[in-house]
């Protein structure tokens, strides 16, 4: 099944490069090109694509607000959208988890990286390695992540209460960046039974995507940032 990708980034010249990239797999192709954060969400819709990846800086909309209009759009549930950011420590990143965003990417990665990205993005999977979720992601969690819409900690922690046990123990490994595979090796329990907990708990928190447990995590103070 050939993967329907969206590009969203106002430097023209960079959107070239990343269109031969993709359009050199046999897996995957470019369905459309955007200078903006209004012209993506539109494209979004009107060419049925399947992962965005978007610049986080854009002139009009920008990134940010584009990824929260696609995530709250139910006719486009299924889109996963990968922020692109030159700086992987840009404060922006947890925000762009917030609005919906499977995950980040930084502009200098490899052209393998890239493209990974997108399977990974497409398969429903979050976009998140150990080392950015322990480290970046953790870190401004803490300091509210530049954002004036953190969820109320209370809030967040009552929403856990309709987990079980297993379901949270699995949420905080989720939340530590590691795979199913890996969660299943540590539980030793199969990796169908894992993502049988880890969906139930995305079902019962309204996530979107495991991105989205890793923030609830954070910020339900299920799991405590280690800054070191």
């Amino acid at each position: 099944m050939t993967i329907r990708v969206l590009l969203a980034d106002d430097q023209a010249l960079l959107r070239s490069a990343f269109k031969v990239l993709v359009d050199s797999e046999p897996d995957m192709e470019v369905v459309g090109e955007a200078a903006d954060g209004a012209q993506a969400v539109a494209l979004t819709r009107s060419a049925r694509a399947d992962v965005v990846l978007m610049d986080i800086r854009m002139p009009g909309t920008d990134g940010l607000a584009a990824t929260r209009l696609i995530s709250e759009d139910p006719e486009l549930s299924h889109v996963r959208v990968v922020m692109l950011t030159t700086f992987e420590v840009d404060e922006y990143v947890v925000q762009s988890l917030r609005a919906g965003a499977s995950g980040f990417l930084g502009k200098g990665a490899e052209p393998e990286e890239l493209l990974n990205a997108i399977r990974v993005a497409a398969a429903g999977e979050a976009l998140l390695s150990p080392a950015a979720t322990k480290g970046l992601i953790a870190t401004f969690l803490a300091q509210g992540g530049g954002s004036d819409h953190v969820a109320e900690p209370g809030a967040c922690s009552e929403r856990l209460s309709a987990l079980t046990s297993r379901e949270r123990e699995v949420l905080v490994l989720v939340a530590g960046g590691h795979s199913n595979d890996e969660i299943a090796d540590r539980l030793e329990v199969s990796p169908l039974t894992v993502k049988t907990h880890v969906n139930r708990a995305m079902a019962k928190l309204g996530a979107r995507d495991r991105a989205q447990l890793v923030v609830t995590a954070y910020e339900s103070g299920l799991v405590r940032p280690r800054v070191e």
